[in-house]
C-alpha cells in the first residue's frame, strides 16, 4: 500500500515537474525606445501563452557592445532585437543561431521584408529575420503648401519640384523654411534620408559585396548639388549643419515645409502633433525614380540558447495575423507582405506609403557599417557634412572615398 502511494506521489510530482519545466521564460534584449508596438506584442503573448518573454531595454548606443560583452561572458539573452545593419557582423563572428532551415520552412518566408532577410544572411545562411520594419519617406506640410500657393494635395515627384516648392515656402518669410535634414555629422540620419537620392538612380556608395567604396559617382554629385543648392539659397535652417539627430523630426514644429522622415514618424505626427497636416510620398532620386532606406531591427537568437524552440514559437506569434495587427496598431509596418493589406485595414492610409517603400528599400551590406557610416567620426558622416556645407566638394569626395576604402581594406586583412 505504502509503495503504491509513494509511486503515485512520485508520478504526480513528476507530472508537476514536467509541466513546470515545459513553460519557458525567454530573456530578450531590445534597444531603448523600441516603442509600444513590440511591447504590446510581448504583453499579448505573455497573457495568452504559458511561455513568457521578459524584455530588457538597453540604450541604443550601448546595445552592441553590451551584447558582445554578454556573449563573451556566457550571459547573453536568449534573443535580441538588433538593428539589422549589425546582423552580418555578429553572424560572421559565429555568435548567432543558424535559422536557415526553420526560416525557409515558414510558409510566408518569401513575403518577409527582403532587405531584412538580406542583412540577416551571411554566407548563404540565415541568422536574422525581420522584427520591426522601417522605411524612409518624404513628407510635406500641407498648410505651408497652401499658404505658399501650392497644391497641398499634390506630392512632389522630382527634386526640381521640391526645390521650387521650398523657395515658395521660404518666401513666406520669418523662421519658415522650405526643407530640412539633420546634417551635422549624423551618419545614420543621412544614410536614411539622403542615400535614396542615389539608390533610385541606380548608384550606390558600396559595391554589392561591400569590398569597394563607390562614393564618387555622377549620381552622388547630383545629389550633393541638390542639397548644397538649397543650403546656399537659405531654404534650410542654419541649425541643420550642427544637428546630430536631436531635431530629426523638425517638420513637427510647423515651420518646415518638407523633409524626409521615417515611416515610424507618421504615427508620431498623427498622435503627438495633430495640428500638423501633412502628406507623405516616396523619396524621389536624382532622376525621379523612387527609393528608400530599409531600417528597423532583425530578430536574432543567441548561439547556444537552450530555449531555441520556445523563442521560435514566440517569433511565429509575432508573425501571426494577430501579432502583426498589434504591431501595426501601434505604428509599426507589417513584416509580412502577404497579409499587409489585411493588417493595415482601418489604419491611417499614409501608412501605405511606408509599406510601398519596403519593396524598393535598400540597406548597405557591410560588416563595417558602424565604422563606415554610423559613427559620428566616420567617413560617411564627415563626407555628407563637408560636401553639403563645406567649401570644396572635390576634397570632400576624395577624402571620404579614401577613408572608406582604407577601413574596408584594413578589415579584410584582419
Amino acid at each position: 500500500m505504502m509503495k503504491r502511494l509513494l509511486a503515485a506521489t512520485g508520478l504526480i510530482s513528476l507530472c508537476l515537474m514536467s509541466g513546470a519545466s515545459a513553460a519557458e521564460n525567454i530573456s530578450m534584449w531590445v534597444r531603448t525606445g523600441i516603442g509600444d508596438s513590440f511591447k504590446k506584442v510581448v504583453e499579448a503573448y505573455n497573457t495568452s501563452h504559458d511561455d513568457k518573454v521578459t524584455i530588457t531595454e538597453v540604450p541604443f548606443s550601448e546595445l552592441v557592445q553590451k551584447y558582445a560583452t554578454a556573449i563573451a561572458g556566457g550571459q547573453a539573452p536568449d534573443a535580441l532585437s538588433m538593428d539589422l545593419i549589425y546582423t552580418p557582423a555578429f553572424a560572421a563572428a559565429g555568435q548567432l543561431e543558424d535559422l536557415t532551415d526553420w526560416a525557409k520552412s515558414l510558409p510566408y518566408f518569401n513575403s518577409l521584408s527582403p532587405s531584412h532577410v538580406k542583412l540577416g544572411t551571411y554566407q548563404d545562411h540565415i541568422y536574422g529575420l525581420p522584427l520591426s520594419v522601417e522605411t524612409s519617406v518624404f513628407a510635406w506640410n500641407k498648410d505651408l503648401y497652401k499658404k505658399a500657393g501650392l497644391d497641398p494635395d499634390k506630392a512632389p515627384t522630382t527634386w526640381d519640384e521640391i526645390t521650387s516648392n521650398a523657395e515658395k515656402i521660404r518666401a513666406l518669410g520669418g523662421d519658415t523654411y522650405g526643407f530640412y535634414f539633420s546634417g551635422g555629422g549624423c551618419g545614420g540620419c543621412m544614410i536614411f534620408t539622403f542615400t535614396p537620392l542615389v539608390w533610385g538612380a541606380g548608384a550606390d556608395i558600396l559595391s554589392a559585396d561591400g569590398k569597394k567604396a563607390t562614393l564618387d559617382t555622377p549620381e552622388m554629385r547630383k545629389a550633393v548639388d541638390i542639397y548644397r543648392n538649397m543650403v546656399k539659397k537659405d531654404l534650410v535652417p542654419a541649425g541643420a549643419a550642427s544637428d546630430t539627430g536631436a531635431n530629426f523630426l523638425s517638420i513637427s514644429n510647423g515651420k518646415i515645409g518638407q523633409q524626409s522622415i521615417g515611416a515610424f514618424s507618421i504615427g508620431t505626427l498623427i498622435t503627438q502633433y495633430p495640428d500638423i497636416h501633412f502628406g507623405v510620398t516616396l523619396i524621389p532620386s536624382v532622376d525621379g525614380k523612387t527609393s528608400s532606406f530599409a531600417g528597423g531591427d532583425n530578430f536574432v537568437i543567441s548561439k547556444g540558447t537552450k530555449k531555441l524552440d520556445a523563442v521560435k514559437k514566440f517569433l511565429e506569434y509575432t508573425y501571426s495575423p494577430d501579432g502583426q495587427k498589434i504591431m501595426a496598431k501601434y505604428g509599426s509596418l507589417p513584416t509580412r507582405g502577404d497579409i499587409a493589406d489585411q493588417v493595415l485595414q482601418g489604419l491611417d492610409p499614409r501608412m501605405q506609403v511606408g509599406l510601398k517603400a519596403i519593396s524598393i528599400a535598400k540597406t548597405p551590406y557591410t560588416l563595417q557599417f558602424n565604422d563606415l557610416i554610423n559613427s559620428a567620426n566616420g567617413p560617411w558622416a564627415g563626407f555628407t557634412n563637408a560636401a553639403i556645407f563645406g567649401d570644396t566638394v572635390d576634397t570632400a569626395f576624395s577624402n571620404a572615398q579614401s577613408e572608406m576604402q582604407s577601413i574596408i581594406d584594413n578589415a579584410q586583412q584582419q
